[in-house]
């Protein structure tokens, strides 16, 4: 069986299920043509949303594999990685995917789905990691596991992969039938990266990195199939916060992988309600930034800039991030700016809690 019939018995699913897949395109796909067009009239704030972004990508996807940096630490790293030795293999891991994910932003037109230069980027993602210059940019020698790694330590083996003898002839058949769906244009754009990432990660070509360059390439063929949106919010960040899913969705295929019963039902759907959920995540940080007005004051804008990038925080965090300002100074803030309805409060007293307010539309 060729790579195109292997695909097309996994989409084999019922009239039910592909309704389910048309009604979460639609919705991914009118956000899509809204947010292009609002793009277009007004960018003052993507370049602030896309700094949070990257740093919230960076975080997840190591954090993903094992990492442990929060996303402040990310960017402290980030800020001093000209003048620090990059001793943890933590550290190691947050710059060579800042690299390896500003090359995809900053060339994604200039950058082939071809063997070549997927190398080459997984080759700059373990640049810095020095247990890992033997193999990186090459397929990989021993046979290896799709691995779940907890904060704890422990790990749980999710599913078995392809060998390594088989893995280079899979990869240039999967490289090939993307390239021809891609000429075709005969494939919804979504459709098509979920694919090319079950099978990505299902061979899993490297000895290691796999999980990572799984989420750079996403972002790297969304952006090229016209999803630019991505760049300004964090998919790594979704699968961080739903990785029992992610997990169970790959597994519900993976379980029969080489048999005909492989079904990707599960994944694409896991796949498709992940980028509505950065939709409907882009609008809200969009909305906030955007009522941001010139009456708000530099301390202002930067307690709302703290609050976007944690997500929640308590009056002593901010007390801590801002040691500039007295607490009598930054609690009539948050006052002020819950009044406004830029931000909203949970709790009280000592364990009230800060949260940028959602989006209502």
């Amino acid at each position: 069986m060729d790579i195109s019939e292997k695909i097309d018995l996994m989409l084999s699913f019922s009239p039910g299920f592909y309704q389910k897949i048309m009604q979460r395109l639609s919705l991914i796909d009118s956000f899509k043509g809204n947010w292009k067009a609002l793009e277009n009239a007004e960018s003052r704030y993507l370049k602030e949303l896309r700094k949070i972004a990257t740093i919230e990508s960076i975080g997840s996807s190591t954090r993903i594999e094992g990492a442990t940096l929060t996303d402040t630490e990310v960017e402290r790293l980030l800020k001093s990685v000209k003048i620090a030795k990059l001793i943890t293999r933590d550290e190691q891991e947050v710059i060579g995917y800042y690299e390896s994910l500003q090359v995809i932003l900053d060339n994604y037109r200039d950058i082939a789905f071809e063997e070549r230069y997927i190398h080459q980027l997984h080759g700059i993602l373990l640049k810095h990691s020095d247990k890992d210059q033997s193999h990186k940019g090459k397929y990989k020698s021993l046979s290896n596991k799709v691995v779940a790694n907890y904060p704890d330590g422990s790990q749980r083996i999710i599913f078995k992969t392809t060998e390594p003898h088989l893995t280079a002839d899979e990869m240039q058949k999967l490289l090939k039938w993307t390239q021809d769906k891609l000429n075709q244009a005969d494939m919804h754009p979504l459709i098509l990266i979920a694919i090319v990432i079950y099978e990505f990660l299902s061979i899993h070509p490297y000895q290691d990195g796999n999980g990572r360059m799984s989420r750079l390439l996403t972002t790297l063929l969304l952006m090229q199939l016209d999803y630019q949106f991505i760049q300004y919010v964090s998919f790594e960040h979704i699968i961080e916060t739903r990785k029992e899913e992610y997990y169970r969705a790959l597994m519900g295929g993976q379980k029969n992988r080489y048999k005909q019963e492989e079904r990707i039902d599960q994944w694409i759907l896991f796949f498709l309600d992940c980028m509505i959920s950065l939709t409907e995540r882009l609008q809200a940080k969009y909305n906030t930034y955007s009522k941001i007005k010139i009456t708000l004051n530099i301390r202002q804008q930067q307690v709302i800039a703290y609050i976007t990038k944690n997500q929640t925080i308590q009056i002593g965090q901010l007390e801590t991030a801002m040691a500039g300002y007295s607490r009598n100074t930054l609690k009539k803030d948050l006052a002020w700016l819950v009044k406004e309805g830029l931000l909203f409060k949970t709790g009280g007293g000592r364990g009230a809690h800060y949260h940028i307010k959602e989006s209502e539309e």
